[in-house]
């Protein structure tokens, strides 16, 4: 049977546990939550604006005009002449707030005819143009 000692000098096992690391680890960790804790409860009081929003229900104003294969413009189904379209964009361009103008051009219509209608709905002053299509059907495929 061996026994040990607390006499180092006799070559004897300690049994005691060290402390120091564990004390500085401790000593560690409450420095870091010493630090951190003021900016975890520390707030700022702010009085922010309150705003009271509503989705817009309403639709904007839109205006249709269609070119068809002979050229012809339809003013909101009615045919107009080009003096007629000159006043009617003068006018449109005017309203506040400015109406879209949905466009529908017949696939046969000259492009020219189409090229016309944009350039003097920009010298008006319109700039909320929709080009609108048809979708193909399979009996209409080329």
């Amino acid at each position: 049977m061996a026994y040990f000692t607390d006499d180092l000098e006799d070559g004897g096992l300690v049994s005691d546990i060290n402390m120091t690391p564990l004390i500085d680890v401790m000593l560690v960790l409450l420095i870091v939550f010493m630090v951190t804790l003021p900016a975890v409860t520390n707030a700022v009081k702010l009085d922010l604006p309150r705003a009271v929003s509503a989705p817009n229900d309403v639709q904007p104003a839109h205006v249709t005009v269609q070119v068809d294969a002979a050229g012809v413009i339809h003013w909101d189904a009615m045919v107009v002449d080009q003096p007629a379209l000159q006043a009617k964009l003068a006018e449109t361009a005017e309203r506040q707030p400015q109406p879209e103008i949905q466009l529908y051009a017949d696939r046969a219509a000259r492009y020219e005819a189409v090229a016309d209608l944009l350039s003097a709905a920009q010298r008006a002053g319109l700039t909320k143009i929709d080009f609108i299509t048809q979708p193909q059907t399979e009996g209409t495929q080329k």
